[in-house]
């Protein structure tokens, strides 16, 4: 007979996943001095086995290629080289997609998560952001406004690291800001366009040192920053909040847990979590005086549909309904254009960090006249990134001949290329979710999601302006445009699914309330991208951090005072 084997030991809290949220989480309360057990999906992280920081492409069969990545405007993304364990698709762990529905789901089985490679962008939302419905009458307002969470991005940036400078732009709110690197050639005529077009260009906010902090280094600009960082200069919460909260005797790690459910008791309390251990699959559970679910935004949804008993038949906090609803990812378009005045620069070494040394913020916030509401940011690349296979823009089909011709194309084309990249705030909508698949499991025997994803009007005209300004810019430089995305993203693909289970101030209208506490059962919180009530145009995961330093908060003192 199958047996669940139950560890008799009761833990304070037991944290689901160990990404931003988890991370942080785990970080504030074992310095509180709370005892926290943290359930990871995935295996243990060795920054030094698993980053492939300083590999060539060279040292690698077929140079890499192949390894589950997907080419990307000449860029391999999540394939061999990057940070391990982030995959589209993941052997007996399928998902499924309703029918017209194109939906990707990105998870990262590894400690850390996907902040082991994420693009390390950290912007504050805006006032308005946390009040859409009051600003323009679409979408839902938030319980909270932009003040009662600005001590918490404060803590959040001082501890992590983020670059930036005081510019007092309302869409791009001011933060605490370690000094940003000096903008490399490409950007400076970038930035040159946006000043005569009216487009402001900005140093950008990126969670990476510049200056020592908490026994971390500075960044010391090798440049391959996506394979992960060995020196923690990035911010990754495995590096910067998990190893040190081991170090604290408070922290308990169980990695390779595939969780399954919550389990409440008679009074609709969670007192266990039932996982999967994958090495021996066998199921466990552990006890615990209070949950947090941090397993991403979709995950946790599962968990909690998957989560039935007759007391929650429609799962575990989800009276009102909501709970995977209002799905939403960023939505993305990319251009890239040709620029002549970058031909044959002197090669130097500009890798500068990883990712972007300025970025384009919203600017057209207070305008009523366009033709579509909310807005986006745009992200920059070019200069001299590491050479690698499909890089150069298809040269073979622009260029005749091959041999010396071809390479003499290539190396003066090296560099000349700008890619601008939109990033811009998808509205709510109802045909856009995640459920149970009624028939399929994955090979632990867990339920899967299907999902149903569909863009708006509103974020298709969005798009049509992205290209417009892209190209603007692009011409302004006095260069042309050589390849354009097709459309719009396909829904996940950006990685910043959001909002299935929502926070708010009615328990008819929302899963959690305005400290992410869900209104059904007092002892669960949720604390990645699940709680959000929108999707600013904003990369989520400054706000995970500073919601969950938040929660972590309350939790504390509500396990202090006996009140959960």
């Amino acid at each position: 007979m199958f047996q669940i084997q139950r560890a008799p030991k009761v833990y304070d809290v037991v944290v689901i996943g160990s990404g931003a949220g988890g991370g942080t989480v785990a970080h504030v309360l074992t310095r509180l001095g709370v005892e926290v057990a943290l359930l990871e999906a995935g295996p243990m992280l060795d920054p030094a086995r698993d980053y492939k920081e300083h590999m060539w492409p060279y040292e690698v069969d077929h140079r890499g290629a192949g390894e589950g990545g997907e080419w990307y405007f000449g860029r391999q993304q999540w394939g061999y080289f990057n940070a391990p364990n982030g995959y589209w698709e993941i052997e007996g762990e399928p998902y499924t997609t309703a029918p017209d529905t194109r939906f990707r789901w990105f998870r990262s089985r590894i400690l850390g998560g996907r902040t082991n490679h994420y693009g390390r962008i950290s912007l504050r939302f805006a006032d308005y952001d946390f009040k859409p419905y009051t600003t323009d009458g679409l979408g839902t307002d938030w319980p909270i406004r932009y003040e009662e969470l600005a001590p918490y991005y404060d803590k959040a940036e001082a501890f992590i690291g983020v670059t930036g400078t005081r510019e007092g732009i309302r869409s791009a709110p001011d933060g605490v800001f370690q000094p940003p690197p000096p903008p490399r050639v490409h950007e400076i005529l970038v930035k040159k366009a946006c000043d005569k077009l009216g487009i402001p260009c900005i140093p950008s906010r990126m969670a990476i040192l510049t200056r020592p902090l908490n026994n971390r280094v500075a960044c010391h600009y090798c440049g391959q920053c996506g394979r992960g960082c060995v020196t923690a200069s990035n911010y990754s919460s495995s590096q910067v909040q998990i190893f040190p909260a081991l170090k604290t005797g408070k922290l308990t790690l169980i990695t390779e847990a595939m969780v399954r459910e919550l389990i409440p008791n008679a009074e609709g309390r969670v007192t266990a979590v039932s996982y999967i251990d994958k090495r021996t699959r066998s199921e466990r559970q552990i006890r615990c005086r209070t949950v947090v679910l941090a397993a991403s935004a979709c995950e946790s949804a599962r968990i909690l549909l998957n989560s039935k008993s007759p007391r929650f038949p429609n799962g575990l906090a989800n009276s009102s309904g909501v709970v995977g609803r209002f799905l939403t990812d960023t939505v993305g378009f990319s251009l890239t254009g040709y620029i002549p005045a970058l031909e044959n620069l002197p090669r130097h070494d500009a890798d500068g960090f990883g990712g972007m040394h300025m970025y384009i913020p919203w600017w057209l916030w207070d305008k009523k006249n366009k033709d579509f509401p909310r807005g986006y940011h745009i992200e920059i690349g070019g200069g001299f990134p590491m050479p690698a296979i499909g890089m150069f823009h298809g040269a073979c089909q622009r260029h005749e001949g091959y041999g010396r011709r071809l390479k003499e194309a290539i190396r003066r084309e090296y560099g000349a290329f700008v890619h601008l990249a939109g990033r811009g705030e998808m509205i709510p909508n109802e045909y856009s979710y995640c459920e149970i698949d009624p028939n399929v499991v994955d090979r632990w025997g867990i339920p899967v999601l299907r999902f149903h994803f569909r863009w708006s009007e509103h974020e298709l005209k969005m798009v049509r302006h992205m290209r417009e300004t892209f190209t603007e810019i692009i011409e302004t430089m006095g260069g042309k445009v050589v390849r354009a995305d097709p459309g719009i993203s396909v829904g996940g693909t950006i990685i910043h699914e959001l909002g299935t289970i929502r926070m708010g101030d009615d328990p008819r209208t929302s899963a959690l309330n305005r400290y992410c506490q869900a209104h059904d059962v007092k002892n669960l919180f949720v604390a990645d991208a699940a709680p959000f009530v929108s999707n600013p145009e904003k990369n989520p995961t400054l706000t995970i951090n500073a919601l969950a330093w938040r929660t972590a908060e309350y939790l504390a003192e509500a396990l202090r005072r006996g009140d959960v």
